[in-house]
This record gives structure tokens, C-alpha cells and sequence, in this order.
């Protein structure tokens, strides 16, 4: 939310190219499997903090490759714009920054929260923007042919952990779908969102992008 970026905790020197492709493997399957679990298709690609411009070119080059040279119909969206948005359209952005100047980062924070955990919280704003998306180009939702990709989530910290995203989108969303998560791994499936908070370990999605997994 305020543009902190962690500073890297080292790196393998792999490229993030080079750990896509396993999930790219998975994704150009004739029936796309990306979890053990048959309801719930979803992944984490976990990569450093550090590495987000990296991360935004690296996952650009998936989608041209998925839409080329496979057929799938790719939909990205970025969590910072449904941020952005489920602000402007109940504080409004400027009147949150004056809140923030004025009263302090943690009122903005606890704000920030409430939005997208609320009436309308931000699962359902991430369905709803996937059903436009392929309405507006004609579409419907098939779970062998359209991927979506989740990213820029690095830009709802503090306010919004990912945690419960994905098993919230359990039965809303049914196309594979991949939350690019910045972190670091805590034993064999703690997550640490931002590299900062309190380790998660209660992951079922598979989580790729950590050689070795």
C-alpha cells in the first residue's frame, strides 16, 4: 500500500524464467493441473520482494507464450487496481492520503482493510472483474482454455494479507489461476507475506517458483 519494498534475503541467482517454467509445464496441459485438490485449481508462485520488476517482465513473457504458442486465454489482474479502485469508490483515494497525513499511517491501514474485507471484500471483486474480462471479449470461463494470474498484491501490504484469498475463491472462481506471491517460505509451506509478517501455514494450494518443490 505504501510502496515498501523488503530488501532481498539473497538470491540462487536462478532467473524467474527459469522457475515459471514448471508452472508453465502445468498450465499447457490438455486439462491444466495445478493442485491435488480437484476444487480448488489454484497455485502460489512465490518469488523475493526484491524481484517485482523482474517478476512483471517474467510474467508478460509467460502470458505472450500461453496466448501464442498454446491458445489459452490469459486474464491478468492486478490487485493493486482492485485496491485502488474499492478505495476510490467509497473513501476516495485523496481523501484517504489527507486521512493518512493527518491521523496517521495506521488508521489508513486499518481503512484500507475494512474496504476490501467488507460488503463487497475483494475475492468477490477479483470474480466479478474475471467475468467482465471475458464477457467483454466474448468469452465464457473454461477451465482448458482460460488461465487468470493474480498480480501486484505486494501493493496490499500492510493493509490486506493474501492469505485467505485463494480459498476464498473456492467455488467462485473454477479456471486455473495463479496468485504471484512475494515472500519467503517458512519450513515446507509457511509463507511470509512481504518477507515481514507472521508466517501462514495454511496453504493447499501447491507452491511453486522454490527450487526444490
Amino acid at each position: 500500500m505504501n510502496g515498501h519494498t523488503p530488501t532481498s534475503h539473497g538470491s540462487s541467482g536462478v532467473s524467474l524464467e527459469q522457475m515459471l517454467k514448471k508452472l508453465e509445464e502445468r498450465l499447457i496441459a490438455p486439462v491444466p493441473s495445478l493442485s491435488a485438490y480437484h476444487d480448488l485449481p489454484f497455485a502460489i508462485f512465490l518469488y523475493d520482494p526484491a524481484r517485482e520488476f523482474e517478476l512483471r517482465s517474467s510474467v508478460k513473457n509467460l502470458v505472450t507464450r500461453l496466448k501464442t504458442n498454446h491458445g489459452k486465454e490469459v486474464v491478468t489482474i492486478s490487485l493493486a487496481h482492485l485496491m485502488y479502485r474499492a478505495v476510490e469508490e467509497t473513501r476516495g483515494l485523496d481523501r484517504l492520503a489527507a486521512m493518512e497525513m493527518e491521523m496517521g499511517l495506521e488508521l489508513a491501514v486499518q481503512t484500507v482493510h475494512r474496504i476490501l474485507s467488507g460488503k463487497y471484500p475483494l475475492h468477490q471483486r477479483v470474480k466479478d472483474e474475471l467475468e467482465r474480462r471475458l464477457k467483454t471479449s466474448g468469452l465464457a470461463p473454461d477451465p482448458a482454455g482460460t488461465v487468470l494470474f493474480l498480480t501486484r498484491a505486494g501493493a496490499l501490504f500492510p493493509a490486506f494479507r493474501t492469505s485467505a484469498l485463494l480459498e476464498k475463491l473456492q467455488g467462485l472462481v473454477h479456471v486455473p489461476t495463479v496468485l504471484f506471491y512475494p515472500g519467503t517460505l517458512e519450513g515446507i509451506k509457511g509463507l511470509r507475506f512481504m518477507g515481514i509478517c507472521q508466517p501462514d501455514h495454511n496453504y493447499r494450494p501447491e507452491i511453486y517458483g522454490v527450487e526444490g518443490l
